[in-house]
C-alpha cells in the first residue's frame, strides 16, 4: 500500500506517521512506569497522548504547564478525600468549587497556561473520585498520579526532540508580511468594497488568533510573539475607518510601495513609503496616526534569530470576564447537582461520570463552540470505551503475566493512530486514546465481570451527553452569544473612557484593546458574511465614539479652551458615560455640538453620531 492509497481513502500520512510515533512512545511510557511498580501505569500513556505536539517548544511548554497543573490538582484531591471522611457532601462541594475556579481562571488566561490551569481542576477529580472506596489510599493514589504524569511527560519529551521540529519562524514572518501587504494595498485603493475589507478583516483575526502556539518554548519566543501581535493589532484599523474616496496625491503610490516592499521583505524601505503617506499634508488625522503607529510597530517587529525589543504598542488583549464567569458556576452548577443525584443513589461507578463532567466542563469551556464538540467527545469515548471492553474479555484473558497484558495493549493503542489519521474521524481520536487508557488497568489477577465493564462504559459516555445538554441549557456559549456578550463588553469600554481624566495617558491601551476585541468579535462572526459585516460596523461605531472621548478629554486638559467649548465636551462626555441607559440623549447631543463646530471637530462629531446611529439597535434590545 502507497502513500497515495492511503490519502485517496481519506488519510493523512504526515498524521499517521506523526500519530503511530506517539502510540510507540504511549506504549513505552505504559511499559517503563509498569516496570518501575506504579499502580496505574495507563496514566503514563495517557500523559503522553495529551503533552505530545508536533513542536519542541510546544512540546516544553505543555509538559511544563502539565507537570505544574497535575502537582496542584492531586493537591486538591488529596484535601478532597480527607474531607470526605468528615462528610461525603464535602467532597462534591469541594470538587465544584474547585474545578469550577480552575474553569473560571482557563477562560481567562490563554495558551498552555490556560490547558495547565483547567488540568488542576480534573486531576482532583481522578484522585478524588477513582478509588472513594480506599480513602485510606489517597496519598499513595496521588504519588501514582504524580509519577505517572512525569514518566508520561518525560517520554513526550524525549520523542518530541527526536522526531518534532523547531518553530518555523521564518514561515511566520512570510505569514505576517503577505497579510500586512494585502492590508497596505486595500488601503491604497480608493474605494475598497464592504467585502473586501470583511474578507481581509476576517483573514487577520485568523491569523492574529493562530499565533499563541508559536509563543511556547522561550522567553524569546513569547516576546516575538507579542512583537508580531501588537504589530497585526496596529495594522487593524486600516481595515475599519473610511479614508474617503479621493485619497491625497501621491498616497496611492506610498501604500502601494510599502506593500510591495513588505511582500520582498524590505522592511525599512516599507517603513519609508509609510512615513512618505503619513506626511502627506492633507492626510487625515486619524490616518496619519494609524500610519505612524503602524510604522513604529513594524519598526519593533523582530522574529528570532533577531532579538526582539519592547514593541511601541503594548498588546492589551481582550479577556471574556463573563464567559469566564459563566462558565465557572456551570461547572459548578453541575458538579453539585449531578454530584448529589450520585451519592443519594449511591451509584457505584458514578464517580466515573462525575470525572467526565468535569472534564466535559472544564477544558472544553475554552473551546468556542463546545455543544458541538461534545458530538464527537462522544463517539469518541463510546470508541474507547468499546476497545477497553474488548481489551479487558477478549485479549487479556490469554495473558499469562502482567507483561503480556502490557503487550496486548498494543493492539488497542494502535487503532488510534488511524482514527487520528482520517479525515472524518480526527476530532474524535484523542477521545478515543484517552477513555481506552482510563478504563485499562493491566493488573493480575483479573477481576471483575462483563456487565461491571459495560456498565463503567456507559458511566464514562453518558458525561459528554449531559455535557451536551448542559451547554445547550445553561449560559449557552453560542458563537453568537459571545459576540452579543463582547459588544456589550465594548460599549462598557465607552462608558469607561468617558468617565476616565487620565483616558489621554492611557490611550494607546484603550485603543490597542479595541483593536483585540474587533479581531475577536470578527472570529466569533465565523464565515457568515451579513455577521462580518456587522461586526465591522459595530467596531468601527465603537472606535469612532472612542475617538470622540479623546478628543473631548483632550479639549479638557488644553489650557486654551474656551469655558463654552469645556462645557461643550462635558456634557458628550456625561452622555457617554450613559450611553447604555440613554442613546437618545447622546444622540441629541452630538448633533447638537457638531452644528456649533467646523471642519476637523464637526467631522469627528458626525462620525460619532453615525457610530451611534450603528449601534442603536443593538442598545436599543439589550436587557
Amino acid at each position: 500500500m502507497t502513500l497515495d492509497w492511503f490519502t485517496a481513502r481519506g488519510f493523512s500520512p504526515a498524521r499517521l506517521a506523526f500519530a503511530a510515533r506517539t502510540a510507540i512512545a504511549v506504549w513505552i511510557a505504559i511499559a517503563i512506569a509498569w516496570t518501575i511498580g506504579l499502580e496505574h501505569p495507563q496514566w503514563s500513556g495517557m500523559s503522553v497522548w495529551a503533552a505530545t505536539l508536533p513542536t519542541r517548544g510546544q512540546l516544553l511548554e505543555k509538559g511544563l504547564f502539565r507537570v505544574l497543573g497535575s502537582i496542584s490538582g492531586t493537591i486538591a484531591g488529596v484535601l478532597l478525600v480527607h474531607a470526605m471522611q468528615i462528610h461525603p457532601a464535602l467532597l462534591v462541594v469541594g470538587l465544584a468549587v474547585w474545578v469550577s475556579a480552575c474553569t473560571y481562571a482557563g477562560n481567562l488566561l490563554r495558551g498552555f497556561a490556560a490547558y495547565g490551569t483547567v488540568l488542576a481542576g480534573y486531576t482532583a477529580a481522578m484522585v478524588a473520585l477513582l478509588d472513594t472506596g480506599h480513602p485510606e489510599n489517597v496519598l499513595n493514589l496521588g504519588a501514582d498520579r504524580l509519577a505517572t504524569v512525569l514518566v508520561g511527560v518525560a517520554v513526550a519529551t524525549l520523542a518530541g526532540f527526536l522526531f518534532s521540529k523547531s518553530e518555523d519562524a521564518p514561515l511566520i514572518k512570510e505569514r505576517v508580511l503577505a497579510v500586512l501587504s494585502e492590508i497596505l494595498t486595500l488601503a491604497a485603493a480608493h474605494a475598497p468594497s464592504d467585502d473586501e475589507r470583511s474578507a481581509l478583516l476576517s483573514h487577520l483575526a485568523m491569523v492574529e488568533d493562530s499565533l499563541d502556539p508559536h509563543s511556547a518554548g522561550s522567553m524569546r519566543n513569547h516576546q516575538s510573539i507579542r512583537s508580531t501581535r501588537a504589530l497585526l493589532i496596529s495594522a487593524t484599523p486600516l481595515l475599519l475607518w473610511d479614508h474617503g474616496t479621493r485619497p491625497p496625491e501621491g498616497f496611492e503610490e506610498h501604500l502601494t510601495d510599502a506593500a510591495q516592499k513588505l511582500t520582498a521583505g524590505d522592511i525599512a524601505s516599507a517603513r519609508l513609503a509609510l512615513t512618505a503617506a503619513a506626511e502627506l499634508g492633507t492626510v487625515s488625522p486619524q490616518l496619519r496616526e494609524t500610519l505612524t503607529t503602524f510604522e513604529r510597530s513594524l519598526a519593533s517587529w523582530r522574529l528570532q534569530p533577531e532579538p526582539p525589543i519592547k514593541s511601541t504598542v503594548d498588546p492589551i488583549l481582550h479577556r471574556d470576564w463573563v464567559g469566564a464567569r459563566e462558565a465557572g458556576l456551570r461547572a459548578f452548577a453541575a458538579l453539585i447537582f449531578f454530584g448529589a443525584i450520585w451519592l443519594a443513589s449511591g451509584w457505584h461507578v458514578g464517580g466515573f461520570m462525575l470525572l467526565g463532567l468535569s472534564i466535559m466542563l472544564s477544558i472544553f469551556s475554552t473551546f468556542e463552540n463546545p455543544e458541538k464538540m461534545m458530538r464527537m467527545v462522544f463517539s469518541g469515548q463510546f470508541l474507547g470505551a468499546l476497545g477497553a471492553i474488548a481489551l479487558r474479555w477478549l485479549l487479556w484473558p490469554h495473558a499469562g503475566d502482567e507483561w503480556h497484558l502490557i503487550i496486548l495493549m498494543l493492539p488497542m493503542i494502535f487503532i488510534g493512530p488511524f482514527i487520528t489519521a482520517h479525515n472524518k474521524t480526527q476530532m474524535m481520536s484523542f477521545d478515543y486514546n484517552m477513555v481506552l487508557l482510563l478504563m485499562s488497568q493491566p493488573h493480575l489477577p483479573l477481576t471483575g465481570t462483563l456487565g461491571a465493564s459495560v456498565e463503567m462504559g456507559i458511566a464514562v459516555i453518558v458525561a459528554p451527553l449531559l455535557a451536551m445538554i448542559i451547554y445547550r441549557v445553561v449560559y449557552p456559549p453560542s458563537l453568537k452569544r459571545k459576540a452579543d456578550t463582547l459588544v456589550t463588553t465594548m460599549i462598557h469600554d465607552l462608558r469607561d473612557m468617558a468617565k476616565d481624566p487620565k483616558l489621554l495617558d492611557t490611550q494607546t491601551h484603550w485603543q490597542a484593546r479595541l483593536y483585540h476585541r474587533t479581531l475577536r468579535l470578527i472570529r466569533l462572526s465565523g464565515s457568515s458574511h451579513p455577521a462580518q459585516k456587522e461586526a465591522r460596523a459595530t467596531a468601527l461605531a465603537v472606535l469612532n465614539l472612542g475617538q470622540s472621548a479623546t478628543w473631548c478629554h483632550r479639549i479638557t486638559r488644553d489650557p486654551d479652551s474656551s469655558d463654552s467649548a469645556r462645557r461643550i465636551v462635558r456634557a458628550i462626555l456625561a452622555r457617554l458615560s450613559q450611553i447604555s441607559d440613554n442613546p437618545s440623549a447622546l444622540n441629541a447631543t452630538l448633533a447638537q455640538q457638531s452644528n456649533r463646530l467646523t471642519g476637523a471637530d464637526a467631522a469627528l462629531l458626525q462620525d460619532a453620531r453615525h457610530g451611534l446611529e450603528a449601534l442603536m439597535p443593538r442598545l436599543q434590545r439589550a436587557p
